[in-house]
């Protein structure tokens, strides 16, 4: 079995605001246009052989609430206003606030683009609104680094959240193995999952982040 690949999923309690940084000079976040959908699925699937995949999900997660997603998803553009980046707080199920969709273009990695995009998104959150919840895999080493470094902690328990194994055992296995020693000692300690979580991502068999 391919451990990168797994589910992983990690919740922040608490924003660590002094990890937080602003787009560097050439850069700003704005709102995706609604003319401007097709630009935010290249982004987060550029294989268009899987933009079905994201077209669904679309349909399932988002269009229900209306214009409510172009008031949620950020783009972060580089100085011709065209988006290299993107991401997004999202209500998962009505009843969760989970972060969506981190990507940044490959070609603008490792410039601090991503933590500056979180940095905008998560900024406006207040602390009362914590926790945040988010689904990732053992192949995103770097952003789970990043999460992380903002107050991120993964949840270890139980063995499936809502209707997806929950991969924490074999996917922490395989962290140690591809991060640099150094930062992997740096992981925060797990923790269970709340009932919140659990009972929200049992609530429908279709996932919503």
């Amino acid at each position: 079995m391919d451990a990168s690949g797994l589910d992983l999923f990690m919740m922040c309690e608490a924003l660590r605001r002094s990890a937080f940084t602003s787009p560097p000079p050439g850069y700003h976040c704005r709102l995706c246009r609604r003319d401007e959908l097709a630009v935010w699925k290249n982004l987060c699937v550029p294989d268009p052989r899987f933009t079905f995949v994201l077209d669904d999900y679309f349909t399932q997660v988002y269009a229900p609430e209306g214009d409510l997603f172009f008031h949620r998803c950020t783009f972060l553009c580089d100085e011709t206003d065209q988006p290299v980046g993107t991401c997004f707080l999202w209500k998962a199920y009505g009843r969760i606030l989970t972060l969506h969709w981190l990507r940044v273009l490959p070609a603008y990695e490792g410039r601090g683009l991503g933590r500056a995009l979180l940095s905008e998104v998560l900024r406006p959150a207040a602390d009362a609104a914590c926790p945040v919840f988010l689904h990732t895999h053992p192949a995103n080493a770097r952003a789970i680094h990043l999460y992380c470094d903002l107050g991120f902690r993964f949840l270890d328990a139980p063995a499936w959240i809502g209707y997806r194994p929950n991969g924490y055992q074999q996917g922490y296995a395989y962290l140690r193995d591809v991060m640099p020693p150094e930062l992997f000692a740096a992981l925060p300690s797990p923790r269970p999952a709340p009932p919140t979580l659990l009972e929200a991502a049992a609530s429908t068999r279709y996932e919503q982040f």
